[in-house]
């Protein structure tokens, strides 16, 4: 079995998976959350992270 076409099959769907995390973290940032947890956490979840990312609402900012 040569192992390089195996990976080169997966490829498209670790691609499509590290952009979404990627997308989350930048969404994440805009609602004023920890884009490197939502990158990990996408990582992980993927498009249930950003199902709960889009429905959370924004945190709001300290004064101080």
């Amino acid at each position: 079995m040569n192992h390089l076409s195996t990976f080169a099959d997966g490829a498209p769907w670790f691609v499509g998976w590290g952009t979404l995390a990627l997308i989350n973290a930048a969404l994440a940032q805009g609602k004023n959350r920890s884009g490197l947890l939502w990158f990990l956490l996408s990582l992980l979840f993927g498009p249930l992270a950003t199902l709960l990312l889009v429905l959370l609402p924004k945190v709001r900012s300290k004064m101080f």
